[in-house]
């Protein structure tokens, strides 16, 4: 049974390299909505936290979709944060090399958890893992991607849950 996760991403810039990780099949993520449904959710009063709350509900991890400009969006702040909180785990993956649907691959974005600080003066970033997927072309990295996520997902639960009991 695939492993049920929810994908923060920064939509405009990264909804087809999202695609390509849903179609890997290893993995259950929430539902994605198209632009116009997704205009329709910000235009009602706290639509879009509503919308993610209702979405990350049942999911055991957060994986963050890194872009190049992934730690710009608020709505990913959210997310981490969210889900962090919740005591999910959270894995950010580098998706900068995977083509989007013009065919180009972007620059390797910064993490977006290095601004999150945590109650013990640490900052996220100590505790998140982040898969950096190798290879020499688009194909190659969806390759790494789709061999190794499944296995960092679970490792990721897991350094949530061992620091929960830690705690």
């Amino acid at each position: 049974m695939p492993r049920r996760v929810f994908y923060s991403f920064h939509f405009d810039d990264d909804n087809w390299r999202l695609w390509q990780i849903r179609q890997m099949g290893a993995i259950e993520g929430q539902r994605i909505v198209n632009a116009g449904e997704w205009e329709a959710i910000e235009r009602k009063p706290e639509g879009v936290k509503r919308w993610i709350d209702a979405e990350m509900h049942g999911k055991s991890c957060v994986v963050v979709l890194i872009g190049s400009r992934t730690y710009t969006r608020p709505w990913v702040d959210y997310e981490i944060r969210k889900g962090w909180t919740a005591g999910k785990g959270v894995l950010g993956v580098h998706i900068h090399s995977l083509k989007d649907v013009n065919g180009y691959i972007c620059p390797r974005g910064p993490s977006p958890f290095t601004s999150i600080s945590l109650n013990n003066g640490k900052s996220l970033s100590d505790y998140v893992p982040i898969l950096d997927p190798v290879g020499v072309d688009s194909k190659a990295i969806y390759a790494s991607i789709e061999q190794s996520l499944p296995a960092w997902i679970d490792y990721a639960i897991k350094v949530r849950e061992d620091l929960a009991r830690a705690a």
